[in-house]
């Protein structure tokens, strides 16, 4: 059974989504079951490694920190928007050095970067460790590799590594 559907949730969840977004029909439950198994079928493919997380006790506090840059974002965004729209911003791509190794901390990071309004993860270099970022406001180069550098990359060597 696991070889014809080796995640049985994943499956059924886009079923479901398939049918909820189409009509429910035979032949759209057919084709989203079909759809649905070669998902679960790649899924299985790319071997998604198990995260590990060390200290579940900072995990609130980086919640929290998140949280707060979000809203700060938000509302920077919107003022330079509202307030200066093309002409006095800048936008920029950054280089910040990280020390960070764990594949599952990198994706969080990356997911965190791209959540938070005006910014975008670009790139990620193995070898050298150097994240390139996309900033909406070029004036704040140096906040975003404070934040990325002393605040996000080290709560998070402390949960996962």
């Amino acid at each position: 059974m696991t070889r014809l559907i080796p995640h049985p949730v994943l499956s059924t969840t886009l079923v479901v989504l398939w049918l909820m977004l189409t009509r429910f029909s035979l032949g759209y439950l057919i084709l989203g079951t079909a759809l649905s198994l070669v998902a679960g079928w790649a899924m299985s493919a790319l071997h998604p490694s198990t995260p590990h997380v060390r200290r579940w006790a900072v995990v609130p506090r980086l919640v929290l920190v998140l949280f707060w840059d979000i809203i700060r974002s938000n509302l920077a965004v919107a003022r330079l928007l509202l307030t200066e729209g093309r002409n006095g911003r800048r936008s920029a791509f950054v280089q910040i050095p990280l020390t960070i190794t764990d594949q599952t901390a990198l994706g969080f990071l990356a997911m965190i970067l791209t959540a938070t309004p005006g910014t975008a993860w670009v790139e990620y270099e193995t070898d050298s460790g150097i994240l390139t970022l996309h900033i909406f406001d070029g004036s704040e180069v140096q906040h975003y590799r404070d934040v990325v550098g002393k605040i996000y990359e080290p709560m998070l060597m402390e949960i996962f590594e």
